[in-house]
């Protein structure tokens, strides 16, 4: 287990003191994917560096399993840190070096021997989907296969837990989805712990369990993904949760109707539109199949007579489903 008690991170300038982090308090449970959402500049990225101490907290604690990583000696954090693996939005990859070579790296820097090495590589090279490529350069890959290589060298010294900075941020929504997918096959296969941190809440929703939601420096609400998804209790979750695009439909009336376990065959919207006669405008859709089950948001505009929003309102919550008005910036 992670757990960060009172950790504040305050970064000092010639000009002026600048606090990234502040009382930050969170518990990270073996075996879950725990999601660290925020806009940038919010201090998420300090945070997951000072989980393996790449930044060092001004103050507070890292427990790592019970070990308060801020008492250890250089040595000590060198070797703890063989359990933390890190990947980041630019990869960080060699380019001297081919695939094979380096995954291998952080093998060498801990002394395993090469034929070890070699054979670990190759072996995470598969994993990733990557297992023909071994004599490649990063030169020669997309932006997806760079992402599985950094997946492949963060897992070299089978880490109890990955840190994920803002991992799939450069890259397409396709290969955006097939590196989360990459991501949970790892944490059920390997029991990996995985922290994600982004600025979007559709890789938040596609593969957390729970999920922190920090601004300006504060963590301001932490919970389940489906309960702050649903209801979220922050406005920093609210602006994340919709589109920012809503923002320019300020004055209009939206609804906004969450899936999170109803059928995918149960057709909601075309069902309220005959049934109440109402002629709504989807604003916004994001709304995904799993076995047979939706999950995800759809906002809908509302018609201006306040007699067919009521009906809207009352077939909605007879056929219960889970809805809300939504709120965009600008709008009381």
């Amino acid at each position: 287990m992670i757990e960060l008690k009172a950790l504040s991170k305050t970064f000092k300038t010639a000009q002026a003191d600048i606090v990234a982090l502040q009382d930050i308090n969170l518990k990270i449970e073996d075996g879950e994917i725990f999601g660290i959402i925020g806009l940038s500049g919010a201090g998420k990225s300090t945070l997951v560096r000072c989980i393996n101490l790449l930044e060092r907290p001004t103050s507070g604690e890292v427990l790592l399993d019970g070990k308060n990583l801020m008492n250890l000696s250089k040595k000590e954090l060198l070797a703890t840190r063989q359990s933390i693996g890190m990947i980041f939005q630019g990869f960080n990859l060699l380019e001297q070096r081919n695939l094979i070579r380096n995954v291998c790296y952080p093998l060498e820097i801990a002394g395993v021997k090469k034929a070890q090495a070699r054979a670990r590589a190759a072996e995470l090279l598969e994993l990733v989907g990557l297992g023909d490529r071994h004599e490649s350069y990063p030169s020669q890959l997309s932006g997806g296969q760079k992402q599985r290589v950094a997946i492949a060298r963060a897992l070299a010294t089978s880490p109890k837990y990955l840190l994920c900075d803002e991992a799939t941020s450069a890259l397409d929504p396709n290969t955006t989805q097939q590196i989360l997918s990459l991501l949970k096959e790892i944490n059920q296969k390997m029991g990996v712990t995985i922290i994600v941190i982004t600025h979007e809440m559709s890789v938040i929703d596609r593969i957390c369990d729970r999920v922190a939601v920090i601004d300006n420096s504060h963590i301001v609400e932490v919970g389940k993904v489906s309960e702050v998804f649903t209801s979220p209790q922050s406005e920093i979750a609210k602006d994340l949760i919709l589109p920012k695009a809503l923002n320019a439909h300020v004055g209009s009336r939206m609804l906004r109707i969450v899936f999170d376990g109803q059928s995918s065959y149960r057709p909601i919207i075309s069902n309220l539109v005959l049934e109440c006669q109402a002629p709504v405008n989807i604003m916004f859709a994001d709304t995904r199949d799993i076995d047979g089950i939706a999950y995800g948001q759809i906002v809908i505009a509302l018609p201006e007579d306040e007699k067919m929003v009521s009906k809207i309102y009352a077939w909605l919550s007879a056929n219960e489903v889970k809805f809300e008005e939504a709120q965009t910036a600008g709008k009381a």
